[in-house]
Parts: structure tokens; C-alpha cells; sequence
């Protein structure tokens, strides 16, 4: 009995193995594309556009859109890859329809301009109604007023994974936006004021990618390739958690499950919302440097545009009794961002020291403005339309006597005060080092004069340096000024 036995279970392990391999063979025949590309998308004008997947090896893929036709065949592992030639951005709904082992068509897609927004907490909240959070403001005429089946959202949900992902593991599809869409997801609310805006100006399709998740730190979405071409960050790397759960503060665990993915999808540039997580950090625009070159690198698109937001005045510290802002995280960390959006090419960042309702709501419910001005810095620096797009930033001091004298680069229109009262949260210091309330008074368009009682050689001047900091220094097309301190130069 027992060799017949062995026979017997021999053939059914043989047969399992079989079945097995069967199974492995034809899920990778099947033809397969990543979870980006999908009925209802946008295409990215004016350049070549990826479109890649899997196949059986060897095998022919054919692909079709607008007029084009690539074949190509899949590699030994299975993976294919064409790239259409540039596309003009068209209303007209078109069908990409891929070919091989079997047919996958994907329709009602336009071509314009795609953008993908990323983050934390204020990338992530939407237009309405969110656990915790207060609606944005006009919340429900904004919502009613959202119908724009030109422009197009997807949205990735929030996964973890300790190595690159080649799909998505849950995502939402393209979908045409609307009131309905737009709630049912929950969509970034920066990101459609940008979007609505880019479509109106420019009248074209837009695309808007959202990948965020809030409370989240930026080593997390930061790939590997970008901490290694920062030698200060070149040991930062994702641990073997083996069998353990992941934390979301790990580095490029975010990265993996939600930007790889979809890296390569022909898009125009990148918006990123973040930094109250990493607040206290003393080499964010490092970190900066770190993910934007990594994306790009790892994008192969060279360094498309990458517009971010400056974080917000918020009351991080409780007991104003014991606050000093000589100690404060928070307006070093500013001038960290600012560096990143000098150092970095293609790189802006937006202030929002005036956008801020209530100081001891971390989630600011103006993000209207925010899409605005994140729409002026593409609208002047990507698509070259010469709008202003930035507000006042600090370049150089001189003293006359008892008297700072400052000059401002992107005066637009002159330096003014936003609502016509004195200059406010200026503060200058004399030899002792100890920094006192100043009087500031413009005397050109691009200067100000600082001064104070009892300080008559004036060595250093700081503006807006402080966490509930809401000042009224503005340029002629209203955007308000980058807070500096003359300490802290932006440039390392």
C-alpha cells in the first residue's frame, strides 16, 4: 500500500504544481495596464505620453489613440511600454484602445493639462463636510457650483507598503467633476480651486491626481533614489518591518503604496501641501530637495514644476505666557520652505501668513485662495502668462544711522499695507542682540524703514517672526510678504 500511496500523492502534488504554474502563466498573459489609466482620464498635452503594462512575454501590444498607432512587444518579465507622440488638448471624448492577447479600450478621455496633489492634512481636506474639521468657506455654493465634466479627478486611498508597488492597491477612478463627485470622495479642495482655475485661464481639460494623507511626515513620500541624492539623508531607508505592522512615518512607506504606482503618468507638475508634521525639523529643505528630486528623477519628465504652500500661523505653542519666538520651530521652519523654493529649480511656494480664520484651527478653511495662488505661481511660471505670482520677499538691510533700511524683490505694484494701517510685526534689534517691537514705514516701492526707541545701531531686523503672526505687508497685486528675519538668510 504505501508505494501506491506515494504514487498517488506524487501525481496529485504534480498536478497541483500544474494547476498552479497554469494559473501563474495566465494571469501573466493577461493584458494589464496600471490603475492610473482608466475610462474618463485626462492625457498630458504637448508631450509624450507613457502608456505601459503587462502582457505574456514576448507577446505583441498594440496601441491606439487619437490618429496613433505603437506596437511593441512585452519583455521577458512581461512589461511593455509605448510613449505616444505629443497631443493636442482636445474637448472631444477619445477611446485609448490597447491590443494584444485581448482588447482593453478605455473612453471618454480629453487631453489637457494634468497636475498631481500631495501631502498632509490641508492637501487632503475637501470642500465640505470632514470628521473633526470645519467646512471650507461658501462650502455648499461652492459644491453646487462644481459642475466641470472637463476636468477630470482621481484619488488614491491611503496604503502603506514596505517596497514599491506596481499598482494600486485601492484607489478611485477617473471621474468627471461635479458636486457629487467631488463630495463622494472626499477631493482635495486645493487642488480643485487650482484645477477650476488652470481650466478656466486656459481653457483646457485638466486632470487632478490627489495622493495625501494627513498628519503625515515627508520622509514617508519621499522614494528612496531622493534621500540618496541628498548625502546628509543617504541613510535614511525603509526598515524590514518582516511580519510587523508598518508605521505611516516610515521613510518612503507612503512613496511605495501611493506614488509609484502612478510614477510615469505623463503630467505637467506637482502641487504639495505639508509641513506642519515636520515643523520642528532643522533640514526640511533638505527633505525638500530630497522628494522633488527623487519624483523627478524616477517621473524621467526632467524638472516639471513643483509648487508647494507655505504652513500656516497657527498656535502650535498653548502657553503664550512662557512663548518666545527666539525659541519658536515654526518661523525657522518658514524660512526653510523658502530656501526649498529658491534651491529647487522649478520650485515656488506660496504664503498664507493672511489666510488664517481661526489660529487655533491647524486646517484653515480659505482654500480658495490657496488654489489661487497656487494657480497664479503655474500661471505665471509654467505657462508664461506674466500674472504676478508672488508676494514681497526680503533682500537686503542697510542702516542709516538709527534706521534699517530694507528692499523687497516682487513688489508688484509697490509695497502697501494691506489694510492701510501701520505696518505691523516688525520687530529690529540693536547690539545687545534683544529684538523689540519697531515702527516700519515704507519710503519706496520696493523699501521700508525700520527703526525703534532706544535701539540707535540697528543689526538686525525679523517680520512676521512668531506663530500667531498675521501681518498687513503686501505688494500692489495683494499678496502678502515672506516672513525673514535678517539672522536667518534664505540662502544656505
Amino acid at each position: 500500500m504505501k508505494p501506491f500511496v506515494t504514487i498517488k500523492l506524487l501525481r496529485f502534488r504534480l498536478g497541483l504544481v500544474s494547476a498552479i504554474l497554469s494559473v501563474q502563466i495566465s494571469a501573466r498573459a493577461e493584458l494589464k495596464l496600471p490603475a492610473i489609466f482608466g475610462d474618463n482620464m485626462v492625457l498630458q498635452q504637448q508631450m509624450r505620453v507613457p502608456v505601459w503594462g503587462w502582457a505574456a512575454p514576448g507577446a505583441e501590444v498594440k496601441v491606439t489613440f487619437g490618429g496613433q498607432h505603437k506596437a511593441t512587444r512585452a519583455a521577458a518579465d512581461g512589461k511593455w511600454l509605448v510613449k505616444l507622440g505629443k497631443l493636442k488638448a482636445s474637448f472631444v471624448p477619445q477611446s485609448l484602445v490597447i491590443e494584444s492577447s485581448e482588447t482593453k479600450t478605455f473612453t471618454n478621455i480629453l487631453v489637457g493639462e494634468v497636475w498631481l496633489g500631495s501631502g498632509q492634512s490641508n492637501m487632503e481636506k475637501p470642500i465640505g463636510l470632514q470628521p473633526g474639521q470645519k467646512p471650507v468657506f461658501n462650502y455648499e455654493q461652492e459644491l453646487a457650483a462644481a459642475d466641470y465634466p472637463n476636468i477630470r479627478i482621481f484619488q488614491v486611498e491611503k496604503r502603506l507598503s514596505a517596497q514599491p508597488r506596481l499598482h494600486l492597491e485601492k484607489f478611485h477612478g477617473w471621474q468627471e467633476c461635479s458636486s457629487n463627485a467631488l463630495n463622494s470622495i472626499s477631493f482635495s479642495a486645493a487642488a480643485y480651486f487650482f484645477g477650476r482655475e488652470i481650466h478656466t485661464n486656459l481653457n483646457v481639460p485638466v486632470g487632478l491626481i490627489e495622493s495625501s494623507w494627513g498628519g503625515t511626515r515627508i520622509e514617508p513620500w519621499t522614494p528612496p533614489v531622493g534621500f540618496q541624492s541628498v548625502p546628509s539623508l543617504a541613510q535614511l531607508h525603509t526598515p524590514d518591518f518582516g511580519t510587523n505592522r508598518i508605521p505611516n512615518t516610515a521613510p518612503s512607506v507612503l512613496y511605495n503604496a501611493m506614488i509609484a504606482p502612478i510614477t510615469g503618468f505623463a503630467l505637467r507638475g506637482a502641487l504639495w501641501y505639508q509641513g506642519e508634521a515636520n515643523r520642528s525639523d532643522t533640514n526640511y529643505d533638505l527633505k525638500m530637495s530630497a522628494l522633488v528630486g527623487g519624483w523627478r528623477q524616477l517621473w524621467n519628465e526632467g524638472d516639471f514644476p513643483f509648487y508647494f504652500v507655505q504652513i500656516a500661523p497657527f498656535t502650535y505653542i498653548n502657553n503664550l505666557a512662557t512663548y518666545s519666538a527666539d525659541t519658536d520651530p515654526l518661523p525657522r521652519f518658514w524660512v526653510q520652505q523658502a530656501r526649498a523654493a529658491r534651491q529647487i529649480k522649478h520650485a515656488g511656494m506660496i504664503v498664507t501668513t493672511d489666510l488664517v480664520d481661526d489660529l487655533k484651527d491647524i486646517h484653515p478653511r480659505d482654500k480658495a485662495s490657496v488654489g489661487h495662488r497656487l494657480a497664479l505661481l503655474a500661471l505665471d511660471e509654467t505657462y508664461e502668462k506674466e500674472v504676478p505670482s508672488a508676494g514681497p520677499a526680503f533682500e537686503r538691510m542697510n542702516t542709516v544711522g538709527n534706521k534699517a533700511v530694507l528692499k523687497f524683490a516682487h513688489t508688484h505694484g509697490g509695497l502697501v499695507s494691506k489694510d492701510g494701517q501701520p505696518l505691523t510685526w516688525f520687530a529690529i534689534a540693536g547690539a545687545d542682540g534683544k529684538f523689540v517691537p519697531a515702527e516700519a514705514r515704507i519710503v519706496a516701492k520696493n523699501k521700508i524703514e525700520v527703526s525703534a526707541a532706544g535701539v540707535d545701531q540697528p543689526v538686525a531686523v525679523r517680520f512676521a517672526w512668531d506663530q500667531l503672526a498675521q501681518p498687513n505687508l503686501c505688494n500692489g497685486a495683494g499678496l502678502p510678504a515672506e516672513p525673514f528675519s535678517t539672522q536667518f538668510p534664505v540662502q544656505r
